[in-house]
């Protein structure tokens, strides 16, 4: 029972760190990166869908980026959510394809991106630190009902602590990095 508890906790933990990552990897440093447009949300076909399943997103070179739509009638679409999607872009269509100049980040807009890092960090620890607070309770909930001993419930509470420091540190980390990303020229 507490392993399970115990083990759920990680898997979901993991994914908020998942979640935290992907999260960062859309945020542009200096250099064009797919992952900056991947989930841009595009208006297309009745719904909102991301941009990675509506086109190919690829780097020609480090200073911009070439979205080629697979279907050519949602091409103004693609520049309308591109330009919207408050980036800094300004796309320009060529034919049957989109290239997105990426241009250098101002040391103002730097400062800004590592604001938001850090916001997107702390939003990741609250999930993991609630994660926590779920897990605890079951611990509780089960020695309440008599269904573990309360050495047990102590020993999976401090698992669950382990494991929270350990993803917190993740997230410290991955933020670390991209904060260092961001301020480098």
């Amino acid at each position: 029972m507490v392993d399970e508890i115990h083990g759920d906790a990680e898997r979901r933990m993991q994914k908020s760190v998942e979640a935290v990552t992907d999260e960062l990897k859309g945020i542009r440093s200096g250099k064009a990166n797919p992952a900056l447009l991947e989930n841009i949300k595009i208006d297309a076909y009745g719904q909102k869908q991301p941009l990675n399943q509506l086109a190919s997103i690829s780097v020609p070179d480090p200073m911009s980026l070439v979205v080629q739509p697979w279907d050519k009638s949602i091409l103004g679409d693609v520049v309308k959510a591109i330009q919207t999607a408050e980036l800094g872009f300004n796309p320009l269509v060529e034919g049957n394809f989109i290239r997105v100049p990426v241009p250098p980040l101002s040391e103002e807009r730097r400062l800004e991106l590592v604001k938001l890092c850090k916001k997107i960090a702390e939003d990741g620890k609250v999930a993991v630190r609630n994660i926590r607070r779920d897990a605890n309770e079951k611990l509780k909930k089960a020695e309440k009902d008599k269904e573990i001993s309360e050495d047990d419930q102590h020993k999976g509470a401090d698992q669950v602590q382990k494991s929270t420091d350990k993803f917190i540190r993740d997230i410290d980390t991955i933020s670390a990095a991209k904060e260092k990303d961001l301020m480098s020229i």
